[in-house]
C-alpha cells in the first residue's frame, strides 16, 4: 500500500511541502560532514543555509563519497527508480554530501524516497568500507521549486557545486553529476 504525500507539514522546524507533481531540491550529507559545534553556531543565523553549504564544500569528515566505488553506488541508487518513484532532474555527488532535484510522482512521499536512498546506500557503503555505524546524517534539507526560473537556478547551483568548491574548473569535469550528461 502506497503512502500519500503529506502536503504542507513540519519536521519540527520550517515548513515543508510534499505532493505529487512537485519538484524538490534536496541535500543530504554524510554523518560526519559537519561537527556538532559548527551546526550549533549556525542556529538562529539568518544566513545559516548559505553558511552550511559553504562549510560542506570545505570537505570536512571522512568524505567517503570521494571514493569512486562509493560515489558510483550512490549515483546508481539515485538513478535506480528514476522514472518510477520520482523523476530525477539533476544531481551531484560531492565528497561529503549529495544534491538531487526530483519531481515527485503520485503515491511517493518525499521522506520515503530519501529514506530509501539512504537506507540502501548506507548498508551497501558500510559493507564496501568494512565499517559499521551511521553513514548518513539522519535528516535532509528540502525546498520545493516554485517556478521555471527557480528550477533553472537550482539545477545550475547543483551542477556547478564542484566548481564552486574548487574541485574542478567546469561542471562537466565532475564525474558524478548530471552536468556531464548535458549537451
Amino acid at each position: 500500500m502506497k503512502k500519500e504525500p503529506k502536503g504542507w507539514h513540519s519536521r519540527g522546524y520550517l515548513p515543508h511541502f510534499d505532493a505529487a507533481g512537485i519538484i524538490q531540491a534536496l541535500t543530504f550529507r554524510l554523518s560526519d560532514s559537519l561537527p556538532r559545534e559548527a551546526i550549533e553556531r549556525l542556529r538562529g543565523d539568518p544566513r545559516a543555509r548559505t553558511r552550511l553549504e559553504t562549510a560542506l564544500d570545505q570537505g570536512m569528515g571522512a568524505c567517503w563519497l570521494k571514493q569512486p566505488r562509493i560515489a558510483e553506488l550512490v549515483e546508481n541508487t539515485l538513478l535506480h527508480f528514476d522514472g518510477v518513484r520520482y523523476r530525477l532532474l539533476a544531481w551531484c555527488i560531492m565528497p561529503n554530501h549529495v544534491h538531487a532535484i526530483i519531481e515527485q510522482v503520485e503515491g511517493e512521499p518525499l521522506g520515503e524516497i530519501v529514506s530509501s536512498w539512504k537506507r540502501f546506500s548506507a548498508r551497501r557503503a558500510n559493507e564496501l568500507l568494512g565499517r559499521t555505524g551511521s553513514f548518513w546524517q539522519a535528516d535532509y534539507w528540502d525546498r520545493f521549486i516554485r517556478n521555471e526560473a527557480h528550477l533553472t537556478a537550482a539545477v545550475l547551483y547543483v551542477e556547478h557545486n564542484p566548481v564552486t568548491a574548487g574541485l574542478v574548473t567546469g561542471p562537466r569535469q565532475w564525474s558524478r553529476s548530471s552536468a556531464r550528461l548535458r549537451e
